[in-house]
Formats: structure tokens, C-alpha cells, sequence
């Protein structure tokens, strides 16, 4: 089948002429405004803070930023170092960030039902030294569960969260993000909403905020709010300025005002955003062919900027069919979901011979899966046009 009329990029431009005129009538201000990190900054993490459901937000400039800032600052609560635990099917970053902060990596596989740890076998990774559990809500699917929860409770261990591509998503009602002792999202061009370039930290963890907000900016001790915090460093070190007193090795992550006007223009119009995406991905999936593709999953809270596509069975000729027919149609995709796939089958890996085949779920989805974008100004017609395409494939 090829419908000349069916063009579907991966993703749709967020950023409409209402946010751009957001930042122009910013940078009319007369005097000019201040345009490095600043109020508008601030405003941008209270409010973000507020829709989400949390005490504190730090924003930065990526959601690798975020991932890599989130590691660091674990790190320094956790100076003996230990082990962290990540899904082999996540960004690359957040993977990066754990190797960054000298922590030692850990992965488990997944489930297919929604994508997140195989539980089974995370319980059986677990040891004394296990610091944190890093888990990926993946395109906006719900990975939490009451086992997730009461196994990092019962073992000490922190949870973070990866919700770079899950904004809005949901737990029990409660978003992710709010949930675990921080979180992270990406304000990338392509998800549920854009700063252009951005990302965020969220925690209502008082230290672990302060730590944030220095080590945001090279580390600099005077960015905390704290004044308690800054005192212990002001009387320990009096030879030293108190405005460059550095806590130790950090980047700037720092992101600006303009950034921070997109996010407040964009934050406006989330919620509505979401419910089309929500009821898009719905549709989709209640009409995908579930003889020829996985349609069962736990699809409870959840919030997709993506179809996600994966074959009922191992199938390499009908996988090849499938992206030949999509290529035809105009149809843009992305083989092996968040990241393109198990991580471990990258070149970094590969050196050092880990069995990334031993992973078999993750494997399958590299080999068996593809994201196709779902947008807000995505119709119905044109879904209904997608699933033609997908279900007639022999």
C-alpha cells in the first residue's frame, strides 16, 4: 500500500508564533532585559514545581544536563561511591551520567507490559552497595508499581526518575516525577513540550535542591538559598571570597531567561497538549492489528509523545517489509524506541564484552520495534491512515 498523501515526520514543532511573540515582547523591555539565568528562570521553576507537584525544581540546559547534574549530586551524598541500577533500554544519558559520577553501573532488563525493570530480576541485583534505582518511564508509559516502591523502601535505596519522555504521565494519580526522591525531565524540541533546548531537576529534598543549585553552576557555594549550608563552607574556608567559594568539581549547566520565557508560554498550554496525545495514543492502539503487533499494554497513566510499535512475533523479513512500507508512505520512525535500543549493544560496551544479548527483552525491542510521532495536531484521519498502512503489511 502507499498513500502519496500520508507525511508524518517523527515529530512536530512544539513552539508556535504565540511563544515566539512570548520572547520578543520579553526582549522589547526597555532597559534590556537581563538575559542570562534570572527571574524568569525562577519563575519558570515555581511554576513548573506547581504543576508538578513538587517543593523544589532546578532548571538546566538539556535533560542530559539534568541526568548528568542528578548522578553528581548523588555522588556527593554518597562519597564511598556504590552501585546504581538502570534499564539497558533508556537514553544514553542517563547511562553517561552514572559512568560521569563514578558510580558503578548496574543494569536489569525489562518487561514488556510497560517497558520498565523485570522486578524479579531487580530484586535479585541488589546488594549492600546498591545506591539508587534509576528507572525510565519509556514514551510516556507508567514504569512505577507498589512492588518498585516497597522494594526501594524496604532496601534503603533511592529512586530516580527519568521522565524526559513522560510529561504529564501518571501513578495512582500522583505524576511521575513527583514521586521517586528526584526526577528528571528534557525540554527537547520533539516531547511533550519545549524551551527549545532545557531540562529539570525535581525533588523535595531540601539538601539535595541546595547541592543542585551549586553544582548547576561550577559549583559555586553562593547559589545556594540556604543560608545554614553556606555558612558551614563561609566558616570552614574564611581565606576564601564567599562569592567564589567552589564545593567541588562541577560544569555550568546554567540555562537563560529566554529559555526560561518559552517554558512558562509552553507550560500554559500542557495540560491540553497531553489529553490530545493521551487520546491519540488510545485510538492507535485500539486499532492496531493485535495478531501482527503487542496492543496489551499497561497503558494506566499514561501520556505517549510517540506510538510504539512492536511485533507480536520475531520476524525479520516482515520487519524489513514493515520499514520498507513506512519509508514508501512518507512515514518517519525510529527502530528500537528510547535511545534506538539496548544500550549495551553500543560501541562502549562491546569493548569492555558485556552479554548484551543476555538482556533477551531489551534485545527484542531492538530489533522489533519502532516509534512513529504522536502530536497534538496529529487527526484522526491521518491515524486512521497510519493503521492502514500497518495492518495491511503481509
Amino acid at each position: 500500500m502507499k498513500n502519496k498523501n500520508l507525511k508524518l515526520p517523527l515529530m512536530s514543532e512544539n513552539i508556535d508564533r504565540g511563544d515566539i511573540n512570548s520572547v520578543i515582547e520579553f526582549l522589547k523591555q526597555d532597559p534590556i532585559p537581563r538575559l542570562t539565568n534570572g527571574e524568569k528562570v525562577r519563575e519558570f521553576e515555581k511554576q513548573w514545581s506547581e504543576w508538578l507537584g513538587v517543593k523544589h525544581s532546578v532548571f538546566v540546559n538539556s535533560g542530559a544536563s539534568a541526568n548528568e547534574l542528578t548522578m553528581l549530586a548523588l555522588r556527593y551524598m554518597f562519597p564511598e561511591g556504590g552501585d546504581v541500577i538502570v534499564p539497558p533500554l533508556t537514553w544514553v544519558s542517563d547511562i553517561n551520567s552514572v559512568l560521569f559520577a563514578g558510580f558503578n553501573l548496574r543494569c536489569v532488563d525489562i518487561n514488556l507490559d510497560n517497558l520498565s525493570f523485570d522486578l524479579d530480576k531487580l530484586e535479585k541485583e541488589i546488594t549492600k552497595d546498591t545506591k539508587a534505582i534509576f528507572i525510565t518511564h519509556v514514551l510516556g508509559l507508567n514504569g512505577l508499581s507498589k512492588k518498585l516502591l516497597d522494594i526501594c523502601e524496604k532496601n534503603g535505596i533511592l529512586l530516580i526518575e527519568d521522565v524526559c519522555e513522560s510529561h504529564g504521565a501518571t501513578f495512582k494519580d500522583k505524576k511521575l516525577g513527583s514521586i521517586g526522591f528526584a526526577s528528571n525531565f528534557s525540554f527537547y524540541f520533539a516531547h511533550h513540550m519545549s524551551t527549545i533546548e532545557g531540562g529539570m531537576i525535581c525533588t523535595n529534598d531540601d539538601k539535595f535542591y541546595q547541592m543542585c543549585r551549586s553544582l548547576r553552576s561550577h559549583g559555586m557555594v553562593r547559589e545556594m538559598t540556604d543560608n545554614n549550608m553556606k555558612k558551614q563552607y563561609t566558616d570552614k574556608y574564611p581565606d576564601l571570597n564567599s562569592d567564589f567559594i567552589f564545593m567541588g568539581p562541577a560544569h555550568n549547566f546554567r540555562s537563560n531567561e529566554i529559555n526560561a520565557v518559552l517554558g512558562l508560554s509552553q507550560l500554559k498550554k500542557l495540560n491540553d497538549n497531553n489529553l490530545k496525545r493521551i487520546n491519540n495514543f488510545k485510538y492507535f492502539i485500539n486499532g492496531l492489528d493485535d495478531k501482527k503487533y503487542k496492543t496489551d499494554f499497561n497503558i494506566d497513566g499514561q501520556c505517549n509523545y510517540a506510538f510504539i510499535v512492536i511485533m507480536k512475533k520475531e520476524n525479520l523479513k516482515l520487519r524489513d517489509k514493515i520499514e520498507s512500507v513506512l519509508k514508501k508512505n512518507g512515514i518517519e520512525f525510529r527502530r528500537g524506541l528510547s535511545g534506538g535500543g539496548n544500550q549495551l549493544r553500543q560501541p562502549f560496551f562491546r569493548e569492555k564484552n558485556i552479554n548484551y544479548d543476555e538482556f533477551k527483552n531489551v534485545d527484542y525491542i531492538h530489533n522489533f520495534s519502532w516509534y512513529i510521532g504522536n502530536y497534538p495536531s496529529l487527526n484522526k484521519s491521518k491515524i486512521k491512515n497510519l493503521l492502514k498502512v500497518l495492518n495491511e503489511v503481509k
